[in-house]
């Protein structure tokens, strides 16, 4: 790597921080290391796992700066789980690119210890539930140099202290206290600046939900040329859109079996002791009875530190439980107000008066619901009070009072009334043909996140032929319980056909489905089943959430697509086909604009798009696209194409009335922006440009209402599918012309 001089090594913060959140479904996952070593088939409960796989991987990376680690766990364990998953994914990237010796090392030590400074940031700021201020910001962003701090007093590779000083300087050198720009910041550290935001991005926080992995790639996309090296972006796309199956193999190898222990703690040792693990029965009824209630149940300490947050919680709130956990409660959190509508001051809180006072509260309030709305719910706050009138803290109970049915709760109802398959006991496919449509359609009119999971068992066949039919089937109830114990309430599991089975997700996106999806596949996996011997079985999961033009046959193929994706990587894992954030969602144009502009006169719908990804990975969502709404490409020539898709056949009022289908005219290019920064670099960016035509195939169909509304609602469900949004008149770029025809992508022998 490059070198300058250490005392320029300083750096002041970056835009993604990870101060508060809670681990996402990231690329390279401390599980998947160990998945496919023997050191997976320990039986140790979840917690205990995470404990000892981060502690084997520390020992062996760090040696003598293990200690450093253990220390920013005790300080914040969401911080340090960030930096594990960071290095992880710095050495996934560096085998993708043949990075080893010294330079790989340097790059995982640095990417460990990017974060230590954290461990001198006061605890407020690490534990706010809210953004921080500017001012607040500026204080935090103090942990890189405190990070610097202390790796001077231990560290004796340059090459680790340059990693560290730059990786938040800026690649156009736009951000101030960073003398480097471009190629001249040391490469480790403009890996490191990519994968570190891209987690910070995929991490749940309590101020800001995770984003989707679409999403975030957008946003490294979009921000390339100016803080990150362009060209690693689009190498950390491309990784994340491949099968990485066989570099997650790799890194697995070497940082379970390459790196020496006893050499990295010859000098130095490490004996880190697990977490106080409560045993006692009584304690696991306790947790049962709580996530079963459908009233929210907080804990919080003497300090005010949130100890509990069951699932009711989670669903009156919408802030999952390891947003919040460990973090310090305020009102504002959950905007707490009186019923009046007037903000709760810190003196009036309930919680508040509870543990500071000893004082018990019961009234009507209201808080922010999922959909953003006001909820009037009953607070009722009681102080846990030991023998001796000594406080330890207070119980919140939040009771749903609002005097109309929520939506989650008519879902709930539906779930009830649902005919049970006779076997499992979960819906059958006839009540998810039933319920499906109706949750697309009421989650689309209240603008509310949706989303679907599909899967199956893995290799069911087998545990037919080898253990016997009854065997499968028991195998089937127990699988289907696993997957009903993972949901919440309003959601729906049903069986989908034979070991396949969907569950519905009420008011909830894809970033936080494949959370659930993932912690279910790893209960899975760990459920020994008595009717196979003891073994344990696995299942693959495709996740989608709704997208606006959806419809529920479009939603559940892409979530199939997503499910047979899993099964192509290998099997036992969650894949996500996600929407993105509402923010790249353009606003609907206006109808003449979309009727009229750059269209020709027969077209009932058109728009020029842009989207800000390269050709190739345009045309890939543009498959999808495809293959959900059941398209068929009928023209394809260079860049441009015609696709036509089915439409229905009306009441018929005379012979020549029959089913009616539109084609849908796509061009192509590649428009090139040049971007300059403030110290007059250039750096450039590829968008692609898509030219949208929809007609229908006869004419006199463009009459039908009906056509005109397929035509709308096929338009705004492209525009989805490819992040795109209408061209402005400010977006003029250079226009250069894709090299590479649209029919290499698409892999189809175009009918002309």
């Amino acid at each position: 790597m490059a070198n300058a001089p250490l005392a320029d090594a300083v750096s002041s913060g970056g835009v993604y921080d990870v101060g508060v959140g809670s681990a996402p479904a990231t690329t390279c996952r401390v599980s998947d290391l160990f998945r496919d070593t023997d050191e997976a088939s320990h039986r140790v409960t979840g917690a205990e796992m995470r404990q000892e796989h981060e502690d084997a991987l520390v020992r062996v990376r760090l040696g003598v700066a293990a200690s450093l680690y253990a220390a920013l766990r005790c300080k914040h364990q969401p911080t340090a789980a960030h930096s594990l998953r960071v290095a992880l994914g710095c050495s996934l990237w560096a085998a993708s690119r043949g990075v080893a010796g010294d330079e790989l090392d340097q790059l995982e030590v640095a990417a460990l210890l990017h974060d230590i400074g954290k461990v001198g940031v006061p605890d407020e700021l690490l534990m706010k539930p809210r953004k921080l201020s500017s001012d607040e910001a500026q204080l935090m962003n103090r942990h890189r140099k405190m990070g610097l701090y202390i790796l001077l007093s231990c560290c004796e590779s340059v090459e680790v202290m340059h990693t560290v000083g730059n990786a938040a300087a800026w690649y156009d050198g736009s951000r101030p206290d960073f003398e480097l720009q471009g190629r001249d910041i040391p490469l480790g550290a403009r890996l490191l600046a990519i994968v570190d935001a891209y987690d910070a991005m995929t991490t749940d926080h309590v101020y800001r939900p995770a984003m989707s992995r679409e999403r975030a790639l957008t946003e490294l996309i979009e921000c390339a040329g100016r803080q990150f090296d362009p060209d690693l972006v689009k190498e950390w796309v491309e990784l994340q859109l491949g099968d990485i199956t066989r570099l997650q193999a790799a890194v697995a190898q070497r940082w379970l079996v390459q790196l020496d222990q006893d050499a990295a703690n010859r000098f130095w040792g490490f004996n880190p002791q697990p977490w106080p693990q409560e045993s006692e029965p009584q304690l696991l009824f306790q947790q049962k009875l709580l996530d079963a209630m459908h009233d929210g149940v907080v804990f919080v300490d003497t300090k005010l530190e949130i100890t509990l947050w069951n699932r009711g919680a989670e669903r009156l709130t919408g802030i999952g439980r390891d947003a919040v956990i460990g973090h310090t409660w305020s009102a504002e959190m959950i905007d707490m107000c009186e019923e009046n509508g007037r903000t709760v001051a810190t003196a009036n809180c309930p919680v508040v008066n509870a543990v500071e006072h000893g004082r018990q509260a019961h009234r009507r309030m209201t808080i922010g619901g999922r959909d953003g709305k006001a909820l009037q719910v009953n607070v009722h706050a009681v102080p846990v009070i030991g023998p001796n009138h000594t406080v330890f803290g207070a119980t919140l109970v939040l009771h749903d009072a609002s005097p109309e049915s929520s939506l989650e709760a008519q879902c709930q109802q539906l779930h009830e009334q649902v005919t049970k398959d006779p076997l499992t006991q979960v819906a059958n496919r006839a009540a998810f043909d039933q319920a499906h449509p109706g949750y697309v359609s009421s989650h689309l009119a209240a603008k509310s996140p949706y989303s679907l999971i599909i899967t199956d068992i893995d290799h069911f066949k087998r545990i037919n032929d080898t253990f016997g039919h009854q065997a499968g089937d028991e195998a089937l109830v127990k699988f289907a319980a696993l997957l009903r114990d993972g949901c919440r309430p309003g959601d729906v599991v049903a069986r989908y056909g034979g070991e396949e089975f969907v569950v519905l997700c009420s008011n909830c996106d894809s970033a936080t489905a494949s959370r659930r999806a993932e912690e279910i596949r790893q209960q899975i996996a760990s459920t020994a089943m008595e009717m196979l011997d003891g073994q344990a079985i696995t299942a693959s999961f495709g996740v989608t959430d709704l997208r606006p033009g959806d419809t529920p046959d479009t939603m559940l193929r892409r979530a199939d697509r997503a499910l047979l994706t899993a099964k192509d990587q290998g099997r036992n894992r969650v894949e996500v086909i996600g929407d993105e954030s509402a923010e790249s969602r353009p606003k609907q144009p206006g109808f003449f604009r979309r009727l009229f502009a750059r269209t020709d006169a027969a077209a009932v719908a058109g728009q020029d798009l842009l989207t800000p990804v390269p050709l190739k990975v345009a045309i890939e969502k543009l498959r999808g696209f495809v293959a959900d709404h059941g398209a068929e490409l009928v023209k394809i020539h260079e860049n441009d194409l015609v696709l036509r898709i089915g439409g229905g056949v009306p009441l018929l009022r005379r012979a020549s009335d029959g089913a009616w289908s539109l084609l849908i005219e796509l061009s192509f290019s590649e428009q090139l922006f040049l971007r300059r920064s403030t110290a007059g670099q250039a750096s450039d960016q590829v968008h692609t440009h898509v030219r949208v035509a929809i007609r229908p195939k006869r004419s006199r169909d463009a009459k039908r209402p009906e056509v005109r509304q397929k035509a709308e609602q096929l338009l705004i469900s492209l525009r989805s599918y490819l992040m795109a949004h209408d061209v402005g008149e400010d977006e003029k770029g250079v226009l250069r012309k894709a090299t590479t025809l649209v029919a290499t992508w698409l892999g189809r022998s175009p009918e002309n």
